[in-house]
Order: structure tokens, then C-alpha cells, then sequence
């Protein structure tokens, strides 16, 4: 199962949206491994809109907290562009606004793969 979902994300383009530079780079090195271009990281909200505003990928990680911002405009922008995206936070989901409780969740600390398992659903759902 592993290597037909490593197959899947070989050419998707995602965006990597948190200001954690190991665990960024961890998530990066993995999605890498898998044959995925990745966007990023970009720490900060101004970062993440600019990088959302150019929409050329197929979906995206966000951590909810930038730097002590949380990134609520950043996941707006994302539904109304139609990209889909996966929440990594620290946060539990009672903590999240009711407006993301569709947006599949992954609580930090997890490790790259638990993330990975938890994006790849999500490539090929975007909606032009």
C-alpha cells in the first residue's frame, strides 16, 4: 500500500505552511523522498497568502500557529481558492473553528509519514 501511495504523490506540488524549520524540513525531506515538488516552507502569514495568492499546487500543510498568528486567514484562502488542505497543530480540534471541522487534522508532534498518509488522500480534490 505504501509504494501505490508513494506512486500518487510522485509530480503533486504541495505547500508546506509552518514556522517549525526542523519538523518543515523533515516534512519537506519525506514529501521529496515520495517524487513530490514542495513548495516552501514559509513560516509567517504574509508568506503563506503571497505563496497562496500564485495557487500552483495541488494542496497544502498548515500548521495553525505562525509565530503566535494563527493561520484562520491563511485556511479561508485555501477553501476559497478550492485547494484542499491538511491542519498539522498542536491545537485539538475543539480548539479549531467550527468553519475547519471537514479539514482532515494531524496533531503535532507526529512524525513526516503520519502526515504524508494524512495529505495524500487529499491530492487530486482540488477544485478549479
Amino acid at each position: 500500500m505504501e509504494e501505490k501511495q508513494n506512486q500518487g504523490l510522485r509530480g503533486a506540488r504541495i505547500l508546506i505552511v509552518e514556522d517549525e524549520y526542523y519538523l518543515a524540513e523533515d516534512i519537506a525531506d519525506a514529501l521529496t523522498d515520495r517524487g513530490v515538488e514542495v513548495l516552501g516552507p514559509v513560516g509567517t502569514i504574509e508568506e503563506a497568502s503571497q505563496a497562496v495568492s500564485r495557487a500552483d499546487f495541488d494542496c497544502a500543510i498548515v500548521d495553525m500557529n505562525l509565530r503566535g498568528d494563527m493561520a484562520f486567514p491563511i485556511a479561508d484562502q485555501l477553501g476559497q481558492a478550492g485547494i484542499p488542505f491538511l491542519i498539522a497543530t498542536g491545537y485539538n480540534s475543539a480548539s479549531l473553528p467550527d468553519r475547519f471541522a471537514h479539514v482532515p487534522r494531524v496533531e503535532k508532534p507526529s512524525d513526516p509519514a503520519a502526515i504524508i498518509d494524512a495529505v495524500s488522500p487529499l491530492l487530486g480534490r482540488r477544485q478549479h
